[in-house]
């Protein structure tokens, strides 16, 4: 059997890094620079960093142009649409709250692989699709007292948007992981990515005062541009070829710890009872999903399993 041991870590080491950079994103937009001015600045940083890489570790096998419609597909949701609304839905509301309905992305997962892998939905996915969805709404309806905006609903609702789109990415790009190498994959997707997010982008990157950034702002640029995109998306993508999108998708219960701590250190942001009642939804949503049943409980619902 193969260990799977590496893979694990890669999982942790990018939700680590997903979640510490939620602070550091709050921090930049929109204070410093506009949303997609930041995206834009991600985007580019990693296409560099990955034809870099071409360099060093050339494809064994050729881009199959019967790919293209797929790997174009993974390119709307899991760089396009996820990355611009989480970063515009971030602005608009906390960290702890971005970090928490991210949780639901494993619960998304369970919904998409059912629908488009007929994986099979059980009594204790729809159960568990249930908790989620009350811990989501319970967050995107309650006050968050640390922040001052009036449209924290708002960015609430573009993370959800933006878990539900990176939920149909893992499942999507699961094929393309088993027959490209993973930085191939990966440099693909973000260099058709980048055709739907620069165009967006170029006003606002024109318009950015980049003389108000100094040692800390440049630091936290850095940081999501470098570590939170190109580092994180490579040992997700590393760790999802070896585990699958499933198995993946149980470790972004680890996102919020990371981000809840991070964010109350440097943030200021604060937890309460109303976020800690949502996670504990939405863990057990997540607990749910994966949980498996015995073969004499099992019961379909949306898609007949697979035999």
């Amino acid at each position: 059997m193969r260990n799977q041991k590496p893979a694990y870590a890669a999982a942790i080491g990018a939700n680590f890094i997903f979640g510490s950079s939620f602070a550091s994103i709050k921090f930049l937009t929109p204070g410093y620079l506009p949303p997609l001015a930041l995206n834009g600045i991600r985007v580019l940083t990693s296409i560099v960093l990955f034809w870099l890489l071409y360099l060093f570790f050339k494809p064994k096998v050729a881009l199959d142009r019967k790919d293209l419609p797929r790997f174009l597909a993974c390119a709307i949701t899991g760089i396009a649409i996820n990355q611009v609304f989480f970063v515009k839905g971030l602005s608009l509301t906390s960290a702890i709250h971005s970090s928490l309905l991210s949780l639901a992305t494993p619960i998304f997962i369970t919904i998409v692989a059912a629908i488009v892998l007929k994986e099979g939905f059980t009594r204790f996915k729809a159960l568990g699709l249930l908790s989620g969805v009350s811990g989501a709404t319970l967050l995107v309806l309650s006050k968050d007292l640390s922040q001052t905006g009036t449209q924290v609903w708002l960015g609430d609702l573009l993370i959800l948007i933006n878990a539900i789109s990176y939920a149909v990415y893992l499942v999507l790009v699961r094929p393309l992981m088993e027959k490209y190498a993973p930085i191939q994959v990966l440099r693909w997707v973000f260099t058709f990515g980048a055709f739907f997010i620069l165009p967006l982008a170029w006003t606002d990157l024109g318009q950015t005062d980049w003389t108000r950034f100094d040692a800390v702002e440049w630091t936290a640029l850095a940081w999501v541009a470098v570590g939170a995109t190109f580092g994180a998306y490579l040992l997700t993508v590393y760790s999802v070829s070896l585990i699958g999108s499933a198995q993946y998708g149980a470790f972004i219960y680890t996102q919020p710890v990371f981000a809840a701590i991070v964010a109350m250190l440097f943030a200021g942001e604060t937890y309460s009872w109303t976020k800690a009642l949502a996670a504990g939804l939405i863990f057990m949503g997540v607990w749910l999903v994966n949980k498996k049943q015995a073969a004499t409980d099992r019961a379909p619902i949306l898609v007949a399993e697979k035999k």
